[in-house]
């Protein structure tokens, strides 16, 4: 039967609001950390230091070196899940102290949870594959069996929360990032009261690093400084990196009625995909188009953005699509445009997410964060690139931009919370 309550009314013509974020980054644990770390320029960019990687063509990454799973998570949960997950958990649970939200105080059929996976549980799965191979398949642990699963983390922040309404992952690496957000966004229109959300990804263990770096897209510098420069005549390729951000998003009228001060509303999103490159042709992309859809989404037009966050992928070609995308959208040099992920590399499914974190505290503090180690924008970019330093705002409206290996892309359009 079709709900058709006042309250449910109101839930389809409002934005939903973020009122919780937690962030694990190479270059800050918790959000306070993270936010400082990043408006003063701190890379947490290094050599590889989890594994010995003098072998391997990458050797510099993003890694969360101050992250220590035995203070963060139960010992018990610990042996069942991954590295990735204990990211995860440990972001999700800041965010709901910040947001302060209770959920043993909340009906559980009104919490819902949906993150985004991009590789899944790779170091848990390489110590079993190991294992398997030097001692035999009776040595395989069983947790196996759901550690590796790209929905384990959403899983285990749904049983330790006993959240039982809506579940679900999306894997569209990191365009899937804000994927997710719009996914939270139905659900609370339907009949979810709070949604946790965000994601993070945790693929530097020689399984992980091998898949990601067949893609040819990866920096092989040594420099920490010089690997990772988006949109830079010198770029070539991304660095890689750990962690994500975990976000509490409500209903703002749920939000105000418990007084709950949330940090920006989800506005607008917007979604396509590219077509195959064929032999031959030249590789096409709809970014593009995913912006204009946020942004018609959202009702707001483009002279009222007052900053991009790129996808910032670093690989000249696609670089330069990215620009000329937001360039046909807002015109040459016609808005503000900045990735701070070029001091955490790219964290797949945790990139948009975090992204989209910092976006929020940006338009609270109005202030937009840099791109670091950027020396000059290529001049056909035609892009206002906030370099070195951060810049102060306002801002009231940040679109966050995001691409996926395979194609996808999407657009989400962040806002100021409305003052009533």
């Amino acid at each position: 039967m079709t709900d058709t309550s006042p309250r449910r009314a109101r839930r389809r013509d409002t934005r939903p609001v973020f009122t919780g974020i937690g962030v694990a980054a190479p270059n800050g644990l918790g959000t306070a950390a993270y936010w400082a770390a990043t408006l003063d320029g701190k890379s947490g960019l290094g050599r590889i230091t989890r594994f010995d990687a003098e072998h391997y063509p990458v050797r510099v990454a993003g890694e969360v070196s101050e992250f220590d799973d035995t203070e963060h998570v139960p010992s018990r949960l610990a042996v069942q899940t991954d590295h990735w997950s204990h990211l995860g958990l440990t972001a999700a649970d800041w965010a709901l102290r910040d947001a302060g939200l209770d959920p043993s105080a909340l009906p559980e059929y009104e919490m819902a949870v949906v993150t985004a996976s991009s590789s899944g549980g790779t170091e848990f799965g390489q110590r079993e594959i190991e294992k398997l191979w030097s001692q035999g398949p009776g040595y395989v642990g069983v947790y196996q069996s759901i550690a590796w699963f790209y929905a384990a983390t959403t899983g285990q922040i749904s049983i330790r929360y006993g959240m039982r309404g809506p579940c679900g992952v999306i894997c569209a690496e990191q365009a899937g990032g804000l994927d997710v957000l719009a996914q939270g966004r139905r659900l609370l229109r339907q009949q979810a009261r709070v949604v946790v959300t965000g994601g993070t990804d945790a693929s530097l263990c020689p399984y992980g690093l091998v898949a990601q770096i067949s893609t040819g897209l990866l920096s092989t510098r040594d420099d920490p400084e010089r690997a990772y420069l988006p949109f830079d005549a010198d770029a070539c390729g991304y660095v890689p990196g750990e962690g994500g951000a975990m976000l509490i998003m409500e209903d703002a009228a749920t939000a105000r009625e418990r007084g709950a001060r949330p940090y920006g509303a989800l506005a607008g999103h917007g979604a396509t995909f590219d077509p195959r490159p064929g032999p031959g042709h030249p590789p096409v992309s709809n970014l593009r188009r995913a912006i204009t859809l946020a942004l018609q989404d959202a009702g707001v037009e483009p002279g009222e953005v007052d900053v991009v966050f790129a996808d910032a992928l670093g690989v000249p070609e696609r670089d330069r699509l990215e620009a000329q995308a937001i360039s046909a959208v807002f015109g040459p040099h016609g808005v503000p445009v900045t990735a701070p992920k070029t001091m955490t590399g790219r964290l797949y499914a945790g990139g948009a997410p975090l992204d989209v974190a910092t976006a929020l505290l940006a338009v609270r503090d109005g202030v937009i964060p840099p791109t670091v180690g950027v020396r000059a924008a290529a001049p056909s970019y035609e892009l206002d690139l906030v370099r070195s330093t951060a810049r102060d705002g306002p801002v009231r409206n940040a679109l966050v931009l995001a691409t996926g290996h395979g194609g996808f892309n999407a657009a989400l359009l962040l806002t100021a919370p409305d003052p009533s």
